[in-house]
């Protein structure tokens, strides 16, 4: 009769390296995972006549970043390519890529999206919004 082999029957060591290159690996594809979906923080602070969302976006070119208000959706999108290397360099480890980053935050009021303006200074944007008044955009209707 065979016998199925027990845990004794294992070499420790052989155990622990692939258990170790497996919780490499996963380790791996985590952080790949983590830094191309990362989101962007906002704070979102509301004043007399508007709203003003901060983001850190640190590490991005102005141009690089896109703001969209739709809906009373304010969409902040920043995305970077990699950069292009001279054929000399050699890296012994390299992460520092492409990246994208994308948040959509839901405003509490309507806005004057063609009113909006933004700043970018030292990795931090400013979005300020002007909040739409309550009488803007609404009609009167006679009762006949």
């Amino acid at each position: 009769m065979k016998r199925s082999p027990s845990f004794d029957d294992f070499e420790f060591e052989d155990f622990f390296a692939r258990m170790s290159r497996q919780l490499d690996a996963m380790s791996r594809q985590f952080e790949e995972t983590r830094r191309f979906r990362r989101e962007v923080a906002v704070d979102l602070r509301e004043e007399t006549d508007s709203f003003v969302a901060v983001a850190d976006l640190p590490g991005f070119e102005r141009e690089q970043i896109d703001i969209s208000v739709s809906d009373r959706l304010l969409t902040i999108e920043a995305a970077r390519e990699e950069s292009t290397t001279a054929e000399e360099d050699r890296y012994v480890h390299r992460e520092r890529r492409s990246d994208s980053i994308q948040r959509s935050i839901r405003l509490p009021a309507e806005v004057r999206a063609a009113d909006a303006d933004a700043t970018y200074n030292n990795g931090v944007l400013t979005v300020t919004l002007p909040k739409r008044a309550v009488d803007e955009e609404s009609y009167h209707v006679d009762i006949e």
